[in-house]
């Protein structure tokens, strides 16, 4: 179960600092990139299996100390990109905690079989017809 976005913004820090990329002389003013760091340990909102499961499936992503890095730099607004990288952030998180179904092992019908084989059947037939008749 997610937390709410309130839960999840405790154990949240925010760095700023100036961003390359559009937006002129405004890119060398203000420091609009934003990095979200968002430490594992620390959130209380998830259970220790939940967390777990977060850190087997956000390993790739996460540092040394155990931290999840996402940074936003595409608009020359730091509240837009403050705003994006949460948004990044609650659905890794989301994607990170979905459990996937056990699949049930199904067998294939037998009139499903037939009807590949007679397929095949007639297509083999219709080729052999093609060939040229020898004499």
């Amino acid at each position: 179960m997610l937390p709410t976005r309130e839960e999840i913004l405790r154990s949240v820090t925010f760095k700023t600092s100036r961003s390359g990329g559009k937006g002129g002389q405004n890119v060398n003013k203000v420091s609009s990139k934003v990095e979200l760091i968002f430490d594992l340990e620390t959130a209380v909102s998830f259970s220790e299996d939940e967390k777990i499961l977060l850190r087997s499936r956000l390993e790739n992503r996460l540092d040394a100390e155990g931290l999840l890095h996402i940074v936003s730099q595409e608009d020359r607004s730091q509240l837009l990109n403050k705003e994006k990288t949460i948004v990044k952030l609650i659905n890794l998180l989301k994607r990170s905690l979905v459990v996937q179904k056990k699949r049930k092992p199904t067998k294939i019908p037998k009139a499903v079989i037939e009807k590949r084989l007679k397929n095949k059947a007639s297509t083999a037939e219709k080729k052999k017809n093609r060939k040229v008749v020898d004499l």
